[in-house]
C-alpha cells in the first residue's frame, strides 16, 4: 500500500488536470476571471473584461435599428442563440426570464435584455421578435445581415459553428457558446452567466451589478 498510494494520487491528479483543461469554458480562456462570488452565489464576476463587447447594428421585428447605444443609462443583458436551437437556448432564456421576474420593478427598469440570433439565414426579424417575446415581455429579438450578425458575434467573442445535417429536415444546427453577458451602461462587461446557472444566481448577479451602479452615484 505504501507504494501504490502515491501512484494512485498521481493518477488522480493527472486525470483532474486533464478534465480541468478540457472543460474550462472558452470564455475563461479569453478573459481573466475572479471566479465565483461565494457571498452571493454570483457566477462569473470578471476582473478584466476589456476585450468583450463593442459596437453592433441590428434590427428588431418592427424594422427598428438597434445599436449598443440605443438604451442610454441601462444595463444590457445579451444572449446569442437562434430560434431552431433545440434545447440550450430555451433553457437559458427560461432561466433569464425567471431571474428577471424576481427583480424589483425599479431594478428591472434598469436592465434591457436582448436576444441576438446567430442564424440570420433563417431568423428573420419577425421570427426573432416572436421567439423573444415568448420568453419575456422585455426581451427584444435582434437580427441583421450576415455581416452585421458576424460583427456582433466577433465583438462578444461568441463561438459559432454551423453543423450541417443533410439527413434532417432542419438542414443544419449551430454550435454556439451560451453565455448571458451583462454589460454596463458604459459598454464594459459587468458579469457573465453560464448555461445551467440557476435563476437565483443570475438574479443575485444582476442585483450586485445594479448595487455597483448605485454606489457609483
Amino acid at each position: 500500500m505504501t507504494r501504490t498510494l502515491p501512484t494512485l494520487l498521481a493518477v488522480v491528479a493527472v486525470v483532474a488536470l486533464v478534465l480541468a483543461i478540457g472543460l474550462l469554458p472558452r470564455l475563461e480562456h479569453l478573459i481573466g476571471t475572479q471566479g465565483e462570488d461565494s457571498g452571493h452565489g454570483v457566477t462569473g464576476t470578471l476582473a478584466d473584461a476589456t476585450g468583450i463587447g463593442g459596437p453592433f447594428t441590428l434590427v428588431t421585428g418592427d424594422g427598428e435599428t438597434i445599436t449598443e447605444s440605443s438604451f442610454p443609462g441601462q444595463y444590457l443583458l445579451l444572449y446569442f442563440g437562434y430560434t431552431y436551437c433545440p434545447d440550450v437556448c430555451p433553457s437559458s432564456l427560461s432561466a433569464m426570464d425567471l431571474a428577471l421576474r424576481d427583480l424589483d420593478p425599479a431594478l428591472l427598469n434598469a436592465v434591457q435584455p436582448l436576444f441576438i440570433t446567430v442564424d440570420p439565414e433563417r431568423d428573420t426579424p419577425e421570427i426573432v421578435a416572436d421567439y423573444a417575446g415568448a420568453f419575456h415581455p422585455k426581451l427584444i429579438g435582434l437580427t441583421g445581415t450576415p455581416e452585421q450578425v458576424a460583427a456582433a458575434v466577433r465583438a462578444y467573442q461568441v463561438h459559432v459553428e454551423r453543423v450541417d445535417m443533410p439527413d434532417s429536415a432542419v438542414g443544419y444546427l449551430i454550435d454556439h457558446s451560451a453565455f448571458l453577458y451583462l454589460m454596463r451602461p458604459d459598454g464594459t462587461l459587468a458579469a457573465f452567466f453560464r448555461h445551467g446557472d440557476a435563476p437565483e444566481a443570475i438574479t443575485a448577479g444582476l442585483r450586485a451589478a445594479l448595487d455597483e451602479k448605485a454606489n457609483d452615484r
